[in-house]
């Protein structure tokens, strides 16, 4: 009987190897800005072509390497940062397993041109697919320059797996972040294609986040810092106002090392209890710094998961300092920070009027009660409700006297409920409206005009949106699909966008809070999906809701859209508009 188990020949082993820490482009960007800065560059120059996949360049003014070093960077498990065991325990530098450069080699054609600051000459190698193919001398600047070409050409498997340019480009920014966020005092600039995407300046770390993720950013910071004998922690959290759905913006970082830990999240929103809408996370960026013996970096391939060896205690600072600093900047506790204050002020008059003409009545409100719950007809105990409820509003009425409307300005008149539905004198009935429902269907008929037409509403006066680089990014990635939808846009200088068009049904007061929504999406949703995701969602992200209507002309107007198209009973998903109000049975209830 044969033999069955072999060793595996070196280059497939380092192929399998290279899995592990060569997922992706963005994965070549990570090693080699981590190496740039860990070889005490001041100055960085990321270059990418094709999100990567054709070039991925690195140039740096560091300390760079002589013509043996050169060599032995390529090997696996090459490394001048780890002598002995107990080293892995204090370490303070990015890369320092030897594994990144020999992985990379395995995968892709690598050159590296690097001088060392006393030489005179430097060094030029070049590798492909793992194989020296050769070194010589060479005239080049003082620190490397990296070239990464044509990644994962000898695993075509690999390269088949990897996305479109625009989401493997995305990924690559998410590790520039990374990086840069926790690096203010070195320059940093990333090309894509020949196109600048980033020029940052050294500077202090509120200024990092504004280049990087626009001015509006930051009237929204508020510090965070606390220095304890063994820990300290600094860095800013965002008010409620930048909170977000995605987790784009939540950034931990221990001793300059970019971290996950949804552990220590949950802290952060534990700081942030009262303060958020359900389903928003608060955007953040924190730092610690702790002795290296005190941490474990060594967990995780990617090096993206850190072992605190007190991290209950940490959970702890992080949320006491979190909600210390909102109470120091005046952040009260708000279950909506979206709310109009008209509308509250409003919604309280009113709670106050109706709370002081039930003072003298018996009468008990089913307040759980909901007409639109979806039934073919009220129930004995839903119609009840509705006496109780309609009888409410009419205590001090005599019956033969009832008068629900006084303003005769529109030619149906109308009343609203504190409970934010209407009421709607329709010929001789009287209608409970949810307006919310109703503007959907008025929505969705003008999408389905705009999507035929492909045409918008013009402006009187064109509109500006300021885009940050990333969102500029994404805006770039589904511009073509934009005018489907009946906008016309142009991109201005200095990433204004600047709006001529707009889809009819799309206010302007809404059309900054919709591009914020807009790349909101674009953080979760890839270009591809995006039409067939905002297509399903275009009424959802523009729609307004039953209490979103305070004023009595806007409600005409919609009763008005909702008139032309038939006055439908029910939304194109089947909930019901409105219900007519039981009026004889009222009466005879009243009466009673």
């Amino acid at each position: 009987m044969s033999d069955v188990i072999k060793l595996l020949p070196d280059r497939v082993a380092n192929q399998i190897a290279a899995g592990e820490v060569v997922q992706r482009p963005a994965s070549v960007v990570k090693e080699l800005l981590e190496n740039a800065i860990d070889a005490g560059a001041t100055k960085i120059e990321l270059i990418v072509r094709e999100a990567g996949k054709n070039l991925i360049q690195v140039v740096d003014n560091g300390s760079g390497m002589t013509e043996t070093d050169a060599r032995m960077a390529f090997e696996r498990h090459a490394t001048s940062k780890i002598h002995d065991t107990e080293d892995i325990f204090a370490i303070s530098t990015k890369g320092f397993r030897g594994e990144a450069l020999a992985s990379i080699a395995a995968v892709a054609q690598v050159e590296l041109k690097t001088k060392k600051n006393d030489e005179q000459i430097g060094t030029n190698i070049y590798i492909e697919g793992g194989n020296l193919q050769f070194q010589e001398p060479a005239q080049t600047t003082e620190g490397s320059n990296f070239s990464v070409k044509n990644l994962f050409y000898n695993v075509p498997a690999r390269r088949k797996f990897l996305k479109s340019n625009n989401v493997e480009f995305r990924h690559i920014i998410d590790e520039f972040h990374r990086v840069v966020l926790a690096h203010q005092q070195i320059e940093f600039s990333l090309h894509h294609n020949d196109e600048i995407i980033f020029r940052l300046r050294k500077g202090p770390l509120i200024q990092r986040i504004t280049e990087i993720f626009g001015r509006k950013m930051e009237p929204l910071l508020v510090p965070v810092k606390e220095d304890l004998e063994w820990v300290r922690l600094s860095g800013y959290v965002a008010k409620p106002e930048g909170a977000k759905k995605s987790r784009g913006e939540q950034f931990f970082f221990v001793n300059g090392r970019f971290f996950r830990s949804p552990y220590l999240s949950k802290a952060v929103q534990e700081a942030f209890e009262g303060l958020l809408m359900s389903g928003y996370i608060p955007t953040f960026f924190l730092y610690l710094e702790l002795a290296p013996s005190k941490i474990d970096v060594n967990i995780h391939p990617q090096k993206t998961e850190v072992k605190f060896e007190d991290e209950n205690l940490i959970f702890a600072l992080l949320r006491s300092t979190i909600k210390k600093a909102l109470g120091i900047y005046n952040v009260a506790p708000s279950l909506d920070f979206d709310r109009d204050e008209n509308r509250d002020k409003l919604l309280g008059i009113q709670h106050q009027a109706y709370k002081k003409s039930f003072e003298n009545t018996s009468i008990t409100v089913n307040r759980d009660f909901n007409p639109f719950r979806e039934q073919t007809k009220p129930s004995p105990q839903e119609t009840i409700a509705i006496n109780q409820f309609y009888q409410s509003s009419i205590t001090d009425a005599e019956p033969s006297k009832i008068n629900l409307f006084e303003d005769e300005d529109f030619d149906e008149d109308l009343m609203r409920l504190p409970n934010g539905y209407w009421l709607f004198n329709k010929g001789d009935a009287t209608l409970m409206l949810d307006l919310g429902r109703m503007h959907r269907v008025v929505l969705a008929e003008a999408q389905k005009e705009n999507k035929a037409s492909h045409t918008g509403k013009k402006l009187l006066f064109s509109m500006e949106y300021r885009l940050s680089e990333i969102e500029k990014l994404k805006y770039k990635s589904v511009k073509k699909h934009l005018p489907k939808l009946g906008f016309e846009l142009e991109l201005g200088e200095e990433n204004e966008l600047i709006i001529n068009a707009i889809p009819f049904g799309l206010d302007e007061k809404q059309v900054h809070d919709f591009f914020e929504k807009l790349f909101e999406i674009m953080d979760y949703k890839t270009e591809e999906e995006f039409m067939s995701y905002y297509e399903s969602q275009w009424v959802r992200i523009q729609s307004k809701s039953r209490f979103d209507f305070l004023y009595k002309t806007e409600v005409e107007q919609l009763i008005k859209d909702f008139t032309e198209l038939g006055f439908p009973s029910y939304t194109p998903d089947g909930k019901k508009c409105f219900i007519e109000l039981p009026l004889e049975e009222l009466k005879n209830n009243i009466k009673n």
